[in-house]
């Protein structure tokens, strides 16, 4: 099974950890495309949140991550994008809910909630985690389709 692509974008404040990310998924062979930022310079997050939203929701990657912070404008913005279904994850708990209950697409995670190695921990986790699918697939086709019964 071939590895899955990978979009990453942070703010200022999720930029030493996007750079750890980045460094530990492409040592376990990931194809990983970094949409910026790429300094610690204060930013406005939108500006590389959203690019990796819509490189996810385009099919150009399989999956995306977005840090900053608290992580929590991440994910605001990055569900903004059709088709996305981003969780703000901060325990390996959370983040195997959000693969296998929500079929999270793209990962927020905040750098000033949780430890560096956590933050690595997150991340492989949700990477390893699938989608269950069963009851929760008609809950995901109600997201973008409220109509559905």
């Amino acid at each position: 099974m071939s590895k899955l692509t990978i979009a990453i974008g942070s703010d200022h404040a999720g930029f030493k950890y996007k750079q750890a990310i980045i460094a530990h998924l492409e040592g376990q062979g990931y194809q990983v495309k970094d949409y910026g930022t790429h300094s610690d310079a204060s930013c406005d997050y939108p500006d590389f949140i959203r690019p990796v939203a819509e490189a996810v929701a385009a099919g150009e990657y399989d999956r995306g991550i977005v840090l900053g912070g608290s992580g929590n404008g991440e994910a605001i913005v990055a569900n903004r994008v059709p088709g996305i279904r981003c969780g703000l994850c901060w325990n390996d708990q959370i983040a195997i809910w959000n693969r296998s209950h929500n079929d999270g697409n793209v990962l927020s995670i905040g750098e000033r909630t949780v430890t560096e190695q956590q933050a690595l921990s997150i991340v492989d986790t949700w990477l390893a985690t699938e989608f269950e699918g069963g009851r929760h697939q008609p809950r995901i086709d109600k997201i973008d389709n409220p109509g559905l019964k």
